[in-house]
This record gives structure tokens, C-alpha cells and sequence, in this order.
């Protein structure tokens, strides 16, 4: 079949290479000594051999951006919702105490756009380069018939590693431990369904007054990466335990992490529960219990350390907004693991 036959099918081989060309140099600025061979294997070369760590287990993850993605196709702006996605990975790696190695990103589109790759592409690589993360590898893909033209879906995977006696699995808890949240930028990656569902009649260009910026600019505020405010405490050896908070919100997340016997409470008074929280709960009328089991309401990662800890903790983390927001207990029974005390009053 000849390109042109293709190209009438919906797929642009020409278009295709200028893609990777656009790419080419992004890719390339996150590669280190590690990184062996060039772009366009069939498969992404990392070398293991030297890794500092300590009989080293390697940690992985996967995810994507979520809906979020139809607020990008809306305004034309890519190149953020890339970093999104390597950001959403780092945290979840991160959680176990791994640094990142290497990633992998998968880009589907319905109409081959070089310029939309482009911009995807950056966002992915500032983002590993932010966390001195290798982006080896990735696949690009033009699927006319099966995404709407200009629209596109997008994922990644992350390798990270971790020395085995260094594993943060959680079960480190233990009642007394006090509770560090660190603040998010918004929404982050996770809600989005339900956001734009609340918003469908809302121009994301129109000035929210209660947010300080359009809707649009709200809703793509960047999903935080907490690997630089988080790693010196890791290293210092002061974590017991630590969740992202993503899809499940609040509610969903910390127990993953938590030992069966004990509880967290969190008070919502100790941190910022964001205006646009406030914002969709109350044009959405969605009661704050389903709100904290949905959004993370300002709180985009928490950790948790002994009580005589907490205060270098803070000493370390303070410039990057955390704060002490809650406490863990002795669980009584079968009760809720989480309990968020506050929200009504504080963001009602």
C-alpha cells in the first residue's frame, strides 16, 4: 500500500517523522550516562550495574492523565498535561521510597498532529528532568477512526528503585504518629469527570472571581511532583509511612498504606481547602463526605513520622507549604480507617 493510500485512511507517515524529529532533542535531554543507544529501537536500553543503592529492588508504576485531558484538547494546551503525567508517576513511586530511573510514555491519537506531539512530548521530558529521570522510550500512535481528530489519550510507566531495607510499605505506623500533608495546586489528575460534568455550561475562558484566574487555568493547574520536598526526609530516615492522594481522594488513599489497627484523623482547620473544591461542591451540591472520597481538597501527598520527629519534619519541608494536619490512633473495632473532622465548617 502506498503512503498516500494510508494517508487517506488517516494515518500521515510524513507527518509521523516530523513528530519524532520535534521530539528528538526533549527525549535526548533526559538521558544520562545510564541510557544506552539512541531513539527509535524497539526497545529502551537502561544499565543497572551501578546503582548506589544497596541490594536494589526496582519499583514500578503506571497511569495516565484522566479526563483531564479533554480540558487540554478544549484549550489547546498540551504541553502541561505531559509533565502531569510524570509528576502522577514520580508521587506514586515515591510513596515506596524509590527514586525514578526511567520512563516510558504511550501517545494515541486520532490524526497524526507533529506539533500536538511535540508539545506532549516536552511537557513529558521536563518533567523527567525535573527528577533526573530518563525518558528511554515511548510509542506514538495515529488511530483515525477509533479517537475524535484532535484528541488524543496518553499514559506512562515509571521504573524507580529502592535499597530493600529501605521499602516504605507503611507497616511502620503506629498510633501517636503525627500526619504531614503537603499542599496541592488543584485538582491535580484525578476528579475531572465530575468537575467538567459540574462545569459543562461554563466557559473555561470566563474570569472566576473565587479562583483569581479562568476556570480554564484552574482546572489545568499542574499536578505537584513532591519527590524534591519529600527525599531529604527519606533520607534522613524519618518516614514511617506516606500516601499519593489520587482517584479515591482523602478517604480512599491513606488506607492503602495504613497497618488494620489503627486510624487517621485529619482536621480540615490545619490546611487550605482550595476555592475550587469549594466551588464545585457547591454548584455540584455535592456533600462533603463524597467530596473527600473523590478530590484530594488541598492535599496532594501526606506522610506520617514519630511525634518526636515531626518538629525537624516541619523544619524540613515548612518552605514547601507542609503542615501538620492530623493524627493516627489506635483503630477501635471496625470503624472508618479515615475520619476528616472540620470540612463543613472550614469550606462550607
Amino acid at each position: 500500500m502506498s503512503d498516500s493510500a494510508y494517508a487517506a485512511a488517516g494515518v500521515n507517515l510524513d507527518d509521523a517523522d516530523e513528530a519524532k524529529l520535534l521530539i528528538r532533542d526533549a527525549v535526548r535531554s533526559t538521558h544520562t550516562a545510564q541510557v544506552l543507544g539512541g531513539m527509535g529501537g524497539f526497545g529502551g536500553l537502561f544499565a543497572i550495574g551501578e546503582l548506589p543503592e544497596r541490594d536494589p529492588v526496582l519499583v514500578s508504576s503506571i497511569d495516565g492523565v484522566g479526563t483531564k485531558l479533554k480540558i487540554a484538547f478544549a484549550l489547546d494546551c498540551h504541553e502541561s498535561v505531559g509533565a502531569d503525567l510524570v509528576a502522577h508517576c514520580v508521587n506514586d513511586i515515591l510513596v515506596c521510597g524509590a527514586r525514578p530511573l526511567f520512563f516510558l510514555d504511550y501517545l494515541a491519537l486520532g490524526t497524526m498532529n507533529a506539533a500536538q506531539v511535540g508539545a506532549v512530548v516536552r511537557g513529558v521530558a521536563a518533567g523527567c528532568r525535573a527528577v533526573g529521570c530518563a525518558l528511554i522510550g515511548g510509542e506514538t500512535a495515529a488511530m483515525p477512526g477509533f479517537y475524535p481528530v484532535g484528541e488524543y489519550d496518553l499514559a506512562g510507566s515509571i521504573t524507580g528503585v529502592v535499597a530493600r531495607d529501605r521499602i516504605i510499605t507503611g507497616a511502620a505506623i503506629q498510633p501517636g504518629d503525627v500526619v504531614i500533608g503537603f499542599p496541592s495546586a488543584g485538582l491535580h489528575t484525578n476528579g475531572y469527570s465530575l468537575a467538567r460534568r459540574i462545569f459543562a455550561e461554563v466557559d473555561l475562558h470566563e474570569y472566576v472571581p473565587e479562583l483569581g484566574r479562568t476556570l480554564g487555568d484552574e482546572l489545568l493547574q499542574p499536578h505537584r511532583c513532591y519527590y524534591d520536598a519529600v527525599w531529604p526526609l527519606l533520607d534522613a530516615g524519618l518516614v514511617t509511612g506516606m500516601a499519593h492522594i489520587t482517584g479515591g481522594g482523602l478517604v480512599d488513599n491513606l488506607p492503602r498504606v495504613l497497618p488494620a489497627n489503627v486510624a487517621v484523623t485529619l482536621d480540615a482547620h490545619q490546611w487550605d481547602v482550595l476555592p475550587i473544591f469549594r466551588l464545585i461542591q457547591l454548584q455540584g451540591d455535592v456533600n462533603w463526605d463524597e467530596m473527600a472520597r473523590v478530590f484530594n481538597l488541598g492535599l496532594g501527598y501526606v506522610l506520617t513520622c514519630r511525634p518526636d520527629a515531626a518538629e525537624r519534619v516541619l523544619a524540613l519541608v515548612g518552605q514547601h507549604g507542609a503542615r501538620q494536619v492530623g493524627a493516627v490512633r489506635e483503630r477501635t473495632g471496625d470503624e472508618p480507617q479515615i475520619r476528616v473532622e472540620g470540612l463543613g465548617s472550614v469550606a462550607g
